[in-house]
């Protein structure tokens, strides 16, 4: 195990956690407009 391999995995988890945020933030957004403005 060298030094640099728990602060990548730390890195690579925030990048993660991250995109996952954006993630749900597109997928609500778009919920929320089909229930606004429905289907059409």
């Amino acid at each position: 195990m060298t030094a640099s391999e728990p602060r990548q995995r730390k890195a690579n988890l925030r990048l993660a956690l991250i995109l996952l945020s954006v993630a749900v933030v597109f997928a609500l957004g778009f919920v929320a407009k089909i229930w606004l403005l429905g289907p059409n």
